[in-house]
């Protein structure tokens, strides 16, 4: 015989549920106001030299130092060697001729009084010859600095503002070194040469110019690799004879 049990289920009385608060929401963030757009500051960025636009009708303007030769100031954008930047001259071997080129330049800033400074030539300059080229000896400074000394003291000089030109011969360095240099040559107004292997040609730079000189008849021959702003009529590829 089975004998069924019936199964007695408690109900809970609804006063003993106690009423969840209703959840708080929160308000919307404000959206913060656009400023204004400012086209003065906009067009005044635009019109640095470093600043490139794709497709603009002229060309930015750069302060350069003529380098004395016609050929090579109608291809440069300013008409010479861009003053407050870095130049970098990349060379096959030493005395191709490489230094003639610039001569015109530093003649014409020792004659305006502005100093010139060599930072570890590899050979000591020979003074008549640069008085020759038209050079004034009295603005002009050779610092033998060591190897390790040569970027800091090339460095300290362009960013010093009493220099028209700082040249500097550095067979090893890097883009960050570079870079110092090109902003120290900013920061004084200075045009800064480098001079490098030509083997560097394959790393980047943040120099406003970078110009390969090779032998050739008749004297050294250019090549111009990068330049900023655009290259007049011919290419940057193109073969110069100075």
């Amino acid at each position: 015989m089975f004998t069924s049990t019936a199964e007695v289920l408690s109900v809970a009385d609804p006063a003993d549920f106690i009423e969840a608060p209703p959840i708080a929401r929160r308000a919307p963030l404000p959206v913060p106001a656009r400023p204004p757009r400012n086209d003065a500051a906009l067009a005044e960025v635009l019109r640095h030299p470093g600043v490139w636009r794709r497709g603009a009708a002229t060309r930015p303007k750069i302060d350069a130092e003529p380098t004395g030769n016609a050929s090579l100031d109608a291809r440069l954008p300013g008409g010479g060697w861009p003053r407050g930047a870095l130049s970098e001259i990349l060379i096959e071997n030493d005395g191709i001729g490489e230094c003639s080129l610039l001569l015109p330049a530093l003649a014409s800033l020792t004659q305006a009084g502005r100093r010139v400074v060599f930072v570890a030539p590899p050979y000591i300059p020979y003074p008549p010859a640069l008085a020759a080229a038209g050079i004034d000896l009295t603005h002009v400074v050779h610092i033998d600095a060591a190897d390790a000394d040569t970027h800091w003291t090339a460095e300290q000089c362009l960013r010093a503002g009493c220099c028209g030109a700082v040249l500097s011969w550095m067979p090893r360095t890097d883009y960050q070194k570079l870079r110092r240099l090109q902003l120290a040559a900013e920061t004084g107004a200075a045009i800064g040469f480098v001079f490098r292997p030509l083997a560097a040609a394959r790393e980047t730079s943040p120099a406003a110019l970078r110009v390969q000189v090779s032998a050739a008849e008749g004297g050294p021959r250019l090549e111009i690799l990068k330049c900023r702003g655009r290259v007049s009529e011919n290419s940057q590829a193109a073969l110069l004879s100075a």
